[in-house]
């Protein structure tokens, strides 16, 4: 039986990444075997309850305000509209609903109570609730998880050295502070990146060094492939290769022997094949709906086809943790501080957003 290490080094990791495939995926699979059923997929939907107008820069992203994308905005959806999209999601499969606000980081007022009121609703559907909120302080992480709150998810997006060249508008520092926040709960950690954005080999492996000594690893990460689009930063980059986005899942299951690695953006540009192989290498969640956040993904009906075909079930709510009690807003212990949290604001410029910027302004 593998057991979980927290002292990967980078050197480690490039010599798993760069094993002859045939290796690497038979080590993979042996792992994935040892610590998760195989034939079971865990099917979540990503809900984007607050679309656009975010102050960030991240390069990757169409809902950064600064950047001239064809994204529609949106305000703060209802609970009734969130308690209906989550209640369509679990009669196509899923046990788990993610819910995305485009915001730099979480404040206190009307609309973070609002947002506790969803994570009570949906808990009380029997069905694993995660936010992606931005930076959230310990009290307002306590607050989401007395809501019910099952996981949260912040990525650390690339390596600490690779992230300055994509995001300017906040440091990696914050990323960190934010899962430790979430640590000092009951709430699970989910936490992943992308690839593809014009980091090296060494920067993947750095991205998996970040999260592999987190002590206890993420319960979750996910593998994101940039998905490019017109207006961002990023808009020219070239689509890593399914074989890429194979290693990195291979790599991620062995570091991470009892994380559940989820197979995320991107799958729009996969084969079923490769997605079998993502499977096989230990990818062992999906993301389902026809859009993650702002970017396509694969209709559901033809993720279910997919898992008939590949004799895959879907994972059912609260295996890997008891699912939480929800306490209802009144009974709360804790309550809203106001707080107003310095988060950083590097100072440094990068070229390509700072183009895309001044590209937007001059479209409007």
């Amino acid at each position: 039986m593998s057991i979980t290490r927290h002292n990967w080094t980078k050197e480690d990791i490039l010599e798993i990444y760069n094993k002859p495939l045939m290796e690497l995926l038979y080590d993979a699979a042996t792992i994935h075997r040892e610590h998760h059923d195989p034939n079971t997929v865990q099917v979540s939907t990503l809900l984007s309850i607050k679309t656009g107008g975010c102050p960030e820069d991240c390069g990757y992203c169409p809902q950064a305000a600064r950047y001239h994308t064809n994204i529609e905005g949106n305000d703060l959806m209802s609970v009734q509209q969130v308690k209906a999209q989550a209640l369509r999601a679990k009669s196509s499969g899923s046990s788990r609903v993610c819910m995305g606000a485009a915001w730099r980081n979480v404040k206190d007022g009307e609309e973070f109570d609002q947002v506790l009121e969803m994570v009570r609703t949906i808990n009380k559907l029997d069905m694993e609730v995660c936010c992606t909120l931005g930076m959230i302080t310990e009290n307002q992480a306590q607050r989401l998880a007395e809501a019910g709150l099952y996981a949260y998810n912040h990525n650390l997006d690339s390596s600490e050295e690779y992230y300055k060249e994509v995001i300017s508008t906040r440091g990696y520092e914050d990323r960190l502070e934010t899962i430790d926040n979430v640590r000092k709960t009951n709430v699970t950690v989910c936490s992943g990146g992308i690839i593809g954005m014009g980091e090296n080999i060494e920067d993947r492996a750095g991205m998996l060094v970040a999260l592999s000594t987190l002590n206890p690893q993420p319960e979750s990460v996910p593998i994101n492939a940039l998905v490019a689009v017109e207006g961002t930063p990023l808009e020219d980059q070239q689509p890593v290769s399914i074989w890429e986005m194979i290693r990195m899942v291979a790599t991620t299951r062995i570091v991470m022997p009892e994380t559940q690695v989820r197979l995320s953006a991107g799958r729009t540009e996969m084969t079923r094949e490769g997605q079998a192989m993502c499977f096989f290498a230990g990818a062992n969640s999906i993301f389902a709906g026809d859009k993650l956040l702002t970017t396509p993904n694969p209709d559901v009906d033809a993720d279910m086809e997919m898992f008939k075909l590949l004799g895959l079930n879907p994972q059912k709510p609260f295996i890997k943790k008891m699912q939480p009690q929800t306490v209802e807003a009144q009974d709360s212990q804790y309550q809203a501080l106001g707080e107003k949290p310095k988060w950083s604001r590097p100072e440094h410029t990068i070229e390509r957003n700072e183009v895309a910027k001044q590209q937007a302004k001059a479209l409007k």
